[in-house]
């Protein structure tokens, strides 16, 4: 997995290879959640979940937006884009199915509020601004799995960052 390296200043120096490599694990973690809303939206059983399910479908087809856009950014790298999901947690249980979501929704603001960064660091300042609008959605999901689950949003900020 590539990592940037600080500079004085603190700002992220990253290569355009170390870009690619993590664009393409945020596009295999858009796949991670195509997989998890569509099987989520159909599996999730009993009246208190109805509106979440048809919810959740819906975020699928965002996802799917989401992984194109990134396919189309990595490609303009000069990369290819990986074609493989990060691995999809399952459940009987629904709660733990929509927690499974929040926790991946968190990282994935958690990295796309980093890569903004990181973007603007090559001088790719359109790219940011396709994260960013991908950023709004994830946030909107994010919202929307801790208030079907009755709980606070969880924190994005990093652990020993402010």
């Amino acid at each position: 997995m590539a990592r940037a390296t600080s500079k004085a200043n603190g700002a992220k120096s990253i290569t355009r290879a170390q870009l690619i490599d993590l664009l393409n694990e945020d596009l295999a973690r858009e796949y991670q959640a195509i997989i998890a809303y569509v099987v989520y939206s159909q599996v999730l059983k009993g009246a208190e979940y109805m509106n979440i399910a048809a919810e959740l479908a819906v975020h699928a087809g965002e996802e799917l937006q989401h992984a194109l856009i990134l396919s189309k950014q990595i490609d303009y790298l000069g990369g290819m884009p990986v074609v493989a999901p990060k691995h999809v947690r399952t459940s009987k249980n629904a709660k733990d199915m929509l927690r499974f979501d929040l926790e991946n929704e968190t990282e994935t603001i958690r990295n796309y509020r980093e890569r903004i960064t990181q973007c603007e660091a090559v001088g790719e300042y359109a790219m940011a601004e396709h994260i960013r609008e991908i950023l709004i959605q994830e946030q909107d999901h994010q919202i929307s799995l801790a208030t079907a689950l009755g709980i606070e949003v969880p924190t994005t900020i990093r652990s020993g960052k402010r």
